[in-house]
Formats: structure tokens, sequence, C-alpha cells
């Protein structure tokens, strides 16, 4: 038997804008028993603002919590287990407006996760292109990341960008005393749009310390529109017990 669920949701309008980043700022955070991915020779993070809707937290939906927000800033590793190479992201901090889903997140899974208050913005026009947008408050000054997209949307083609930002089914996180959980995310794959003006507005180091200042400060290298799906959160599991080197402090200021 897997294992079992721990959460299950949809994910809606992702806005997905992504910055190459020199691997030796990731190189402290990566998950014991993972390694860094990258796409073409080029490491990737990425800002990521979407909905979460009709949420349960092991089945029973939480009131005044099962709508809401969510922004990260995630990077993306791989690992070899004994069904083949697993994809997967690591969370380096993750936005919500609801202090709860945050206090469990952390507790549970040592995630980094942060209560703010946020906000977002949809715009359909006349000739099919969309913008969205995503904001949120912090130390009294609003950031916001958006996109606007250009043409249909469609499957990624095997080997794009597109595929290697969405396709991604594992998570990874440090834990407490150095070791690493795994957790599987679920859902089919994604219909994306082409990005044609993508922007981040924000105190990248106040937000996420001021080795990503640089980084997010340039314009992105590529971003997309994900039209989502229901999805499901399995229980995460350890793969590493006894940790080799210090895991990197993890803090949720």
């Amino acid at each position: 038997m897997g294992p079992l669920t721990f959460l299950t949701a949809e994910w809606r309008q992702l806005v997905m804008v992504n910055f190459a980043v020199d691997p030796a700022i990731l190189e402290p955070r990566v998950p014991q028993g993972t390694s860094l991915d990258s796409w073409n020779g080029t490491t990737l993070v990425s800002v990521v603002g979407f909905l979460f809707l009709r949420t349960r937290v092991m089945g029973v939906p939480i009131p005044l919590h099962r709508d809401f927000e969510e922004l990260n800033l995630r990077f993306y590793v791989k690992r070899e287990a004994r069904d083949g190479e697993r994809r997967g992201v690591v969370f380096i901090k993750e936005l919500v407006p609801r202090r709860a889903i945050a206090a469990v997140a952390r507790y549970l899974y040592n995630e980094n996760y942060l209560a703010v208050p946020m906000a977002h913005t949809f715009q359909a026009d006349p000739d099919g292109s969309q913008g969205v947008a995503y904001r949120w408050l912090r130390n009294g000054k609003w950031g916001e990341v958006g996109i606007r997209t250009s043409g249909d949307s469609s499957l990624p083609s095997a080997g794009s960008e597109a595929e290697f930002v969405t396709e991604h089914y594992w998570g990874y996180v440090t834990q407490r005393d150095g070791s690493t959980l795994e957790y599987r995310v679920e859902h089919p794959r994604w219909r994306v749009w082409r990005g044609v003006d993508a922007h981040l507005a924000c105190d990248a180091a106040d937000l996420y310390g001021g080795e990503f200042a640089a980084t997010l400060s340039r314009p992105p290298a590529s971003a997309f529109l994900a039209e989502g799906s229901e999805i499901v959160v399995r229980r995460g599991e350890p793969i590493t017990r006894t940790p080799s080197r210090r895991s990197p402090s993890r803090t949720s200021t």
C-alpha cells in the first residue's frame, strides 16, 4: 500500500516566472539524497503564484481555509530511486494568507511557510490573451508577480522548458535533524500559455535573502501560465535518516 493522502485540492491559474541562477547559491539548500536538476544546463528558480481551491486536509474541509492564494519560490532537484529517476522541487519560501495553513505546513513538513495578506487579479481580453497577477503585503509594502499571455494553450512538448518547469511530481524537504522527507504530488499534465510580459516586483533580499536579490532583479528567463487541475499530495516519507552534512538554517521571518 502506498502513502496515504495528506491533502487534496485544485491548483488553478499558475503564474510561473523563471530565472536563471548560479547553482552555487542553491547547493547549501539541496536536501540530502537529491541533486540539483537543470534544463539544458541552466539551473532555474521559479516564482509561482496560484490559487488553492476546495482544499481538504486528510479528507476534511477546514472552514475558511479552503480557497486562498499561494506564492512560492522553488528550485528543481532529482534523485535516483528503485523505480528510476524522480524529479522534484524544493521550496525556499511559501506565502499564504491563512495562519493556520502556514502553521500546519511548518509543523508537519518543516516547510518555510509565512502568512501574509494576499490578493489576486484576473483579466481576460477579447483577443484571447489573459492577465493574471498575485499580490502580497509584507512590511507595509505590496509585492506582485504577474503575467500576460499570448496565443492558445497547449501541452508542453517533450524536452521543452515548459515541460521541465511544470512536470516535477515530487517534493523534498530538509527536516530539523538534517534528514530528508519526500512526498508525491499527483496531477495530470497541464496545458500552458506562453507569457509575453511577465514581472516580479518585490524586495527580494528582504523576502528571500540577499543571495537571491541579484537573480530576482533581472528580467526572467521565461514565463508561463498553467491552467492547473485537481491535485493530490501524499503523506511524506523519510528517504535519509543520518545526515552527512549540516542542513541549512530555515526561518519563517
